[in-house]
């Protein structure tokens, strides 16, 4: 709305101005709206939702499918058929692009449900101060000047300006891709021009609240919220074409020459030779329509189809059917660290007790100190256990996005918090026991001031322990004894230094660090503040923890930089971080590769556009930096995949070659922008859909070959005869052949399994020609073969028998001739008998089939009456076999040469 914007947009940020005069420019208060006030300005204002974008109706998305170079030659095509009186052509031709459209559309509707029962609820209710009481409404109905009260378990519904503030984090993953919670103040922040992660006295929406409470006042709602605004420039985003959709648009410029240049040879050769000029129109245009491959768009949807059916068994959803194809193509994967690459939960990985960095793995079992540094981890600490209530449930998400934790338990709290309280658990110690030996009497909840934490419990009747954990420099200060080898001796120079070079160790490996201490007390202490409580503290230990890359990744980074294809990390967390992930997944192997969002800042686009290729991990980056990243490496010619969960991942999701959403913690608004979605947010699952993307292109480039070898066979059978002056093929001939041979071969050839060495090669190059890796030259050498043996057993039963005899012979060879070539078409480089005559199952059976079509046609009494046809003696079916099999024979000697001359390296 226009009065939203008015207040919230084109003036000074909320964030740099003070609690009274964000008030005043909200015209509210801390009571809080009156309901008529608050009903008032929700007309004004609208339900406080993103709007979603319009959806294509069926029958929009039924006409989209007939916008292809290909799809209109062939309806032309059909009423050039119908012109020309062959309707069963034109119903045929119809049927197939109906069929074509029809197959489009319900992969998309698949598509558009599946991820539907993918999405999640998000925040249906916020507590608000209307009038001075709180109440609970539907968040749709929240408007800018509402009083929101926030506390750990919240989703944050809208973007709020905070008033007050009680030890908040807030977990803003989805919004600016960085993994820990962010700490929250109510204090005012200088700069306007500070990115959203550092905004501290701002909330925004679709954020998880981990820790602490919060009130604040809310200053946008729906489109004009961050997340809105992010929405919005998706909207604008421009759907750019695949590679395989312009390839098949190049395929139909090319045809549309070749039938038009067919035509204008025969008819003017007919005039030239005085023939009748109605009957040299209908010979072109008969030649025309027959070199039309009438099967090829629904070929080639059907073995996109079947891809997207065999991705689907392993977790990979395609929403639109080219994006298989796309991914085929790739040649650089941009990836979100959070939840991508890693597994968006904190883990102990170290921890440093009795003097002894050691793997958290080993335990602590026997380690002097051990015990006391599981009581700090588990008792100083907000988290609880889930007893068997879902996280998400009520609309509530507690801040939990995957319960698979180490020790199989739903764990509540800050991520931080939890990852200490489910170490504990995987090595034997529940914190839920430990609070009913050790009862928490007192506490002083965590400060970011003084970054740290402390809780009192009492330990037996008569004696209290005090526990302290936070930042290690800051502990330290407050030690004046440590914990060695199960004694406390005083603390000495030597502890600090080595305490320190131990933190640093950590730090270095990208670890956050937190250090615990403890103190005994007679009797519990009441006067209860830092300075008389946090002070004379035992140091314990230290705790080094990560968000763990996820185990699985390594080896497909692996596979991808096999593959010829280049994995990017893009992250809003801190540059640390980022390079120590991305060194243990082998994406760089030092920090010369990393670059942070401000210093991308620093170059123009035509700067950038030429360092890019330099970098292979950028931190602490904004959408805006995203989409530039994406947008360079496309004008580098590259085909650019983009993964991602997050809100702010969408737009560089939108505007990739290919955007690869992921199913369990993505957001809706990640997944709607998505051509493909991970049902299992495993990154590995993209490796295996680059595969079956390479498959598919391969096996559709085959059918090609197949398709178009064949087309040619017989417009140069025809074009030839009608030259030399032969009535060699009727229609219904050409008609019954193709229908016979193109269809169930050509399907079989999309079934073909991918080669051992197909993550071996590099990426086909997107200006690359369909026509390249031979298949051009498949395509021209064996359509003239077709041509030319079919050609030579019509003249020479010609010679030998009746010219009943001779069509039919010449009918049989071309129909032959081109269900044996599906069997050459299986590799252009690799023998029948490397690939296994028997290895492709579907190929036998669609052999089998087509050949008894062909076949039954000659031999059943009336039908071949009807098709113009003879029945053929003994020899003379042995000749046409001879010929149908000699194809193969000459293929595999061609094959032969190309293997020993090495020119076929990249050609399958």
């Amino acid at each position: 709305m226009n009065s939203n914007e008015s207040k919230s947009q084109g003036q000074v940020p909320f964030h740099t101005q003070s609690e009274e005069e964000v008030l005043k420019r909200l015209e509210t208060r801390k009571e809080g709206l009156s309901s008529g006030e608050a009903a008032k300005l929700l007309e004004q204002y609208g339900k406080n939702v993103l709007q979603e974008a319009k959806t294509k109706s069926l029958l929009g998305k039924f006409i989209e499918q007939f916008k292809n170079v290909m799809i209109f030659i062939l309806l032309v095509a059909a009423v050039l058929s119908g012109i020309l009186g062959e309707w069963t052509d034109t119903v045929i031709i119809l049927l197939v692009v109906i069929l074509n459209a029809v197959l489009g559309v319900i992969q998309e509707n698949k598509a558009e449900q599946a991820l539907d029962a993918l999405k999640s609820m998000s925040s249906p209710h916020a507590r608000v101060r209307r009038g001075g009481q709180v109440t609970e409404i539907k968040s749709e109905d929240l408007i800018p000047g509402d009083i929101v009260l926030l506390e750990a378990g919240n989703v944050v519904p809208a973007d709020i300006r905070l008033l007050e503030a009680a030890s908040l984090k807030t977990e803003e993953a989805a919004l600016t891709g960085e993994s820990l919670p962010s700490e929250k103040k109510a204090g005012v922040l200088e700069g306007s021009d500070i990115v959203i992660g550092d905004r501290t006295n701002m909330a925004y929406m679709s954020s998880n609240v981990t820790y602490g409470r919060a009130v604040g006042v809310v200053t946008a709602t729906g489109m004009q919220t961050e997340v809105g605004r992010i929405a919005g420039y998706i909207s604008e985003e421009e759907n750019d074409v695949t590679p395989l959709q312009k390839k098949l648009d190049e395929l139909g410029k090319y045809f549309t020459f070749i039938i038009l240049g067919v035509c204008v040879v025969i008819f003017a050769v007919g005039i030239f030779e005085g023939r009748e000029l109605l009957d040299m129109l209908l010979t072109s245009i008969s030649l025309a329509v027959a070199a039309i491959p009438e099967g090829l768009p629904a070929i080639v949807t059907i073995i996109l189809a079947l891809g997207v059916q065999r991705m689907a068994k392993r977790k990979a959803i395609i929403r639109k059917l080219p994006a298989v194809e796309t991914l085929g193509s790739t040649e650089i994967i941009c990836s979100d660290k959070t939840g991508t690459l890693t597994l968006n939960k904190m883990t102990v990985e170290k921890v440093h007790v009795n003097g002894t960095t050691k793997e958290a793995a080993e335990g602590l079992e026997g380690t002097p100190g051990g015990e006391l540094l599981l009581q700090a981890m588990t008792l100083c600490n907000d988290s609880s256990i889930d007893e068997g209530k879902s996280p998400k449930e009520n609309g509530r998400n507690e801040g939990v996005k995957d319960p698979q934790t180490k020790s199989g338990k739903a764990i509540i709290g800050d991520p931080t918090e939890t990852a200490l309280v489910d170490y504990a658990l995987s090595i034997g110690t529940d914190k839920r026991d430990l609070e009913k030996k050790f009862p928490r009497k007192n506490e002083l909840p965590f400060d970011s001031d003084r970054k740290l934490m402390t809780t009192i419990h009492e330990v037996e009747i008569g004696r209290y322990r005090v526990l302290t954990k936070g930042a290690p420099d800051v502990l330290l200060s407050k030690c004046s004894h440590i914990y060695v080898d199960g004694q406390i001796v005083p603390f000495k120079d030597e502890h600090s230094r080595h305490i320190m070079d131990s933190n640093t160790m950590l730090a270095n490996d990208a670890l956050r660090v937190l250090a615990f201490a403890f103190r005994d007390e007679q009797q519990l202490p009441t006067n209860l503040s830092p300075e008389t409580t946090e002070k004379e503290l035992v140091f314990i230990g230290l705790v080094g923890m990560i968000d763990p890359p996820r185990e699985e990744v390594r080896d497909a980074v692996a596979i991808c930089r096999k593959a010829g294809i280049r994995p990017v990390m893009i992250t809003g967390d801190h540059r640390d971080t980022a390079a120590a992930i991305a060194k243990r997944l082998g994406i760089i192997e030092d920090e010369t590769g990393v670059l942070t969002g401000s210093e991308l800042d620093k170059f123009s686009e035509e700067e950038f556009a030429e360092k890019v290729t330099d970098y292979s991990v950028y931190a602490r980056v904004s959408p805006e930096h995203k989409v530039r990243i994406v947008k360079a490496w496309r004008k580098k010619g590259k085909v650019v995949a983009m993964t991602g969960d997050g809100v702010n991942d969408a737009p560089a999701l939108k505007s990739s070659d290919i955007g690869v959403g992921m199913g369990i913690t993505g957001t809706d608004v990640a997944k709607g922008v998505s051509d493909m979605v991970l049902a299992d947010d495993n990154f590995t699952t993209i490796v295996v859909a680059v595969e079956e993307g390479r498959k598919v292109y391969s096996n559709i480039r085959k059918a090609i070959q197949f398709l178009l070898s064949a087309n040619l066979g017989e417009v140069l059978t025809l074009f030839i005869a009608t030259m030399i002056g032969w009535r060699i093929l009727e229609p219904i001939h050409i008609l019954w052949i193709n229908l016979v041979t193109d269809t169930l071969p050509a399907l079989a050839l999309g079934l073909e399994k991918a080669g051992e060495d197909l993550m071996s090669k590099k990426p086909r190059k997107a200006s690359s020609s369909i026509f390249a890796g031979g298949v051009g030259i498949g395509i021209v050498y064996q359509g003239i073969l077709e041509a030319a043996l079919t050609l030579l057993v019509y003249q020479w039963a010609h010679t030998h028998y009746n010219e009943g005899i001779a069509v039919t012979m010449a009918f049989a060879t071309l129909g032959l001739l081109q269900i044996s070539h599906a069997f050459n078409v299986r590799s252009n480089t690799k023998s029948l008998f490397q690939i296994g005559w028997f290895s492709n199952r579907y190929m036998l059976w669609a052999s089998l089939i087509s050949t008894l079509m062909l076949v039954l046609v000659i031999i059943i009494p009336g039908l071949n009456d009807w098709f113009g046809v003879s029945h053929l003696s003994g020899l003379q079916w042995g000749i046409v076999v001879a010929a149908a099999l000699a194809i193969i024979v000459i293929v595999e000697l061609v094959k032969l040469f190309v293997r020993l001359s090495g020119k076929g390296k990249n050609w399958d």
